[in-house]
C-alpha cells in the first residue's frame, strides 16, 4: 500500500477539519473531544462505512485550534464578506464551519491564499455539488484573504488570479 502524497494528506486534513468544526457546533462539544473522536474513529480507520484517508495531523489539528483561538476575528473577516443581511450565522452550518476552517488558515500566514481558497473551493463543490455554493465560497474567500492578507494580493481578485 502507498502512502498517500502530501497534498492528498492535507487535502483530507481540511475536509476533516470543516467536518469536525460542524460537529463541535452542532453537537455544543469542545474541540480536544472532537479531535480525539475524529483520530480514534475517523481519520485512516476503515469500518462499515468504508475506509477513511489519512490525513495531515498537524494541519488538521493546527486549523481546529486557530478556528477555535480566532473564531471572533475570523467571523469578523467572514461577515464583512457576506451580503450585509446574510451575517454568517445565518448561513448554512456546513459553509460556517468551511468559512471558519478557511479563515483559521488564512488568519495564521502559513499557507498562501490562493492555494487555501482553491482548496475550500474544492471542499465546497463536494458538499454543494450544484455549484452555486463554490461560486459564493470563492467570492467571500477572496474578500476574507483580501481582509485578513492584504500584503500577499497585488493583482485583482483571486479568481482572476487562478484563471491566468
Amino acid at each position: 500500500m502507498t502512502r498517500p502524497d502530501k497534498r492528498a494528506l492535507s487535502s483530507a486534513a481540511r475536509l476533516y477539519a470543516v467536518q469536525a468544526l460542524f460537529q463541535m457546533e452542532s453537537a455544543g462539544q469542545p474541540a480536544d473531544r472532537v479531535m480525539g473522536e475524529f483520530r480514534d474513529f475517523r481519520i485512516g480507520v476503515s469500518d462499515d462505512e468504508g475506509e477513511h484517508p489519512e490525513a495531515d495531523d498537524g494541519l488538521f489539528s493546527r486549523i481546529i485550534d486557530d478556528a477555535v483561538t480566532w473564531q471572533f476575528k475570523i467571523d469578523q473577516a467572514t461577515d464583512r464578506g457576506l451580503v450585509e443581511k446574510w451575517p454568517i450565522n445565518r448561513i448554512d452550518p456546513v459553509l460556517r464551519a468551511l468559512f471558519r476552517a478557511a479563515g483559521a488558515e488564512l488568519v495564521v500566514p502559513k499557507t498562501p491564499p490562493k492555494v487555501v481558497i482553491s482548496e475550500y473551493v474544492r471542499l465546497a463543490e463536494a458538499f454543494f455539488p450544484d455549484g452555486r455554493e463554490a461560486k459564493f465560497v470563492n467570492a467571500v474567500l477572496d474578500h476574507v484573504a483580501r481582509d485578513l492578507r492584504p500584503d500577499a494580493f497585488t493583482g485583482g481578485p483571486v479568481s482572476e488570479i487562478r484563471k491566468k
